[in-house]
């Protein structure tokens, strides 16, 4: 079995046996992968790191030939983000980054600008005050670099220039302009500020992205539609977004 070293979040995990646990992560050189940590809860100073989900690690493991889950023989902490773990908006959209990568990411597929956009998220929550606007970067930026980003740039089925108003499409996958409003009756309108506002942080890296400025209008409508359009077209809600409102609400009754 040939051994490799690598970067690698912690996506989730999950006892094996009484001494085991199977974790599955996200890693830079080999994409997303599923470990075997034989022996962890037994010795847990066996291996440095305690494997807390979406924590940032280094990795060695024996790749199996005929064998999704592979062995890991070594897993030390780079960074553990304690500082997300302090408040529950943080560790919420943490949790949403690393479910989209659970789910969205093909097996063992390298997608190194994937892994460096989640670490800048991870990073930039720790310091920051707006999990809400990090969670949105990094939603639309990980469709984009995935293959599944909404078509913006044109109408989606006939792919003319859009002129004045136009509507959403989950079906559709983008844009209809007004004469292939029909294509859909379940289009939506959509506001030209949010269309704006996912094209500039499609197209920016992610320290410009985080300067945008958003209205409360624009912000509530861009969280509505990638929502919808991940749901439509993942065909699930993400788990961690429904906890996330969940505690949201829970806050919001207690203050």
């Amino acid at each position: 079995m040939p051994i490799h070293k690598t970067e690698a979040i912690v996506l989730n995990k999950y006892d094996f046996r009484e001494t085991s646990v199977i974790a599955n992560f996200y890693t830079r050189d080999f994409g997303r992968i599923s470990g075997l940590l034989k022996g962890i809860k037994e010795d847990p100073a066996k291996f440095a790191s305690t494997l807390e989900h979406f924590s940032h690690n280094e990795i060695i493991f024996y790749k199996k030939r005929n064998s999704s889950l592979h062995l890991v023989s070594q897993c030390d902490s780079i960074n553990n983000f304690g500082a997300i773990r302090q408040t529950i908006p943080k560790i919420g959209a943490a949790m949403v980054i690393a479910e989209m990568l659970d789910i969205l990411m093909p097996l063992e597929d390298k997608n190194e600008e994937i892994f460096n956009l989640a670490l800048d998220s991870l990073n930039e929550l720790e310091r920051s005050y707006s999990p809400d606007k990090v969670i949105s970067i990094f939603k639309i930026k990980a469709l984009a670099l995935s293959g599944f980003k909404p078509h913006l740039d044109s109408c989606v089925s006939c792919a003319g220039k859009i002129l004045g108003e136009s509507k959403f499409s989950l079906k559709q996958g983008g844009l209809l302009c007004a004469k292939c409003y029909a294509k859909d009756a379940a289009a939506r309108s959509i506001f030209r500020g949010t269309v704006a506002s996912i094209l500039h942080i499609e197209k920016n890296n992610f320290k410009d992205a985080l300067t945008l400025g958003m209205n409360p209008q624009i912000k509530k409508e861009l969280e509505l539609v990638l929502n919808s359009f991940l749901k439509f077209h993942l065909e699930k809600d993400l788990k961690s977004e429904k906890v996330l409102s969940k505690m949201d609400g829970a806050l919001a009754l207690a203050k």
